[in-house]
């Protein structure tokens, strides 16, 4: 999914953000998670001003050369008024129904078809989209996929007897850290939380005890990982990028949902796109 996700990028450079340009990621639920992680990495090298809100929170009359909409069904009615509001402006909706209400009122679209999923919970579109992203900042999308690969192999198990796990990262991987809290949250109805790892230590770490997890994607302050040992609790880290290592905490909630007796495709309370009368 990732390596054609990247073949996309090209085709779609000219709608996708360019360098220099002031830029709005929105999305719902994971969607917004996955622009967090887009719009810190854009920001981080230096391509332009690039801020990330869910979709009933953009802030009207603020100017942007572009406004990115990430929907998987195209049917969120946040996403749908949005790009209504939108009209005349620069707007790119990604999407992996390309006929939907959503792409009929965004200016540009870009599909990616081959990633759609019957799961309620989203897992491979949302990260096909982050790799169509990143392909297009110019990453190596054939190394994240090796990376994944190995993501598919690391055990899990081990982990699964904890009663609660809070998900840590900084920059880029905040958004994957609040993603993988909510694939938890979503598909085994466990306890989760997730906060910026140097934020961790304001608050937070006063839940961490033993039978706990602290689970850490990309690089972890200096001394916090040795904090979270005298706590009692297990700290998680994984040698990958935080992309690839979102797979493992997929692979992980989905194992917790079936240790549970739940199926992790259909949570209760859950519909594939919110969509309101």
């Amino acid at each position: 999914m990732w390596r054609a996700a990247a073949d996309c990028a090209g085709p779609a450079a000219r709608v996708l953000p360019r360098p220099g340009e002031r830029v709005a990621v929105v999305g719902c639920g994971t969607s917004w998670f996955v622009a967090m992680s887009y719009a810190a990495m854009r920001e981080q090298r230096g391509l332009g001003v690039t801020d990330a809100f869910a979709g009933s929170e953009y802030p009207p009359g603020r100017e942007y050369d572009r406004v990115v909409a990430i929907s998987r069904s195209g049917t969120t009615t946040e996403i749908i008024e949005l790009l209504s509001a939108l009209a005349g402006q620069r707007t790119t909706l990604i999407t992996a129904v390309g006929d939907g209400p959503a792409a009929s009122v965004a200016a540009e679209v870009v599909e990616l078809p081959f990633a759609d999923e019957r799961s309620v919970v989203q897992t491979r579109f949302a990260t096909s989209t982050l790799a169509l992203l990143r392909a297009g900042l110019g990453d190596d999308i054939d190394e994240l996929a090796r990376q994944a690969e190995r993501a598919l192999l690391e055990p899990v198990d081990d982990l699964l007897d904890a009663e609660q796990v809070t998900f840590i990262g900084r920059g880029a991987a905040v958004g994957i850290s609040c993603e993988a809290a909510l694939k938890t949250r979503e598909a085994a109805q466990f306890w989760a939380e997730a906060y910026p790892a140097m934020d961790y230590r304001h608050g937070p770490i006063a839940i961490a005890q033993s039978g706990r997890l602290v689970w850490s994607f990309g690089e972890t302050p200096d001394g916090l990982a040795a904090e979270i040992a005298r706590t009692g609790a297990r700290f998680v880290h994984h040698d990958l990028d935080p992309l690839a290592g979102l797979v493992v905490a997929q692979r992980f909630a989905v194992a917790l949902a079936r240790r549970r007796g739940l199926d992790p495709d259909r949570p209760r309370s859950l519909t594939r796109s919110v969509i309101l009368a």
